[in-house]
């Protein structure tokens, strides 16, 4: 298992969701990139339960959009 950071790039406002550069989760996953993998289930859990914003309504559930650091 590792542990990742995952921070939105860019300010924005989708689908009436806004997102602000530098909102950031921690994720435990067992993935090498928990965002590309099972539909990025454990980031969105996470931004759902930090922020109440719903990546995946927004469709912002990618590397495009988000920044994945592994910390260890």
């Amino acid at each position: 298992m590792a542990l990742f950071l995952i921070t939105v790039k860019r300010s924005e406002t989708v689908n009436g969701i806004r997102l602000e550069k530098g909102m950031s989760v921690e994720v435990v996953s067992t993935y090498s990139n928990p965002v590309t993998t099972n539909g990025g289930h454990e980031v969105q859990d996470a931004f759902l339960r930090k922020y109440n914003v719903d990546m995946k309504r927004a469709c912002r559930l990618s590397t495009g959009y988000l920044e994945v650091k592994k910390i260890s």
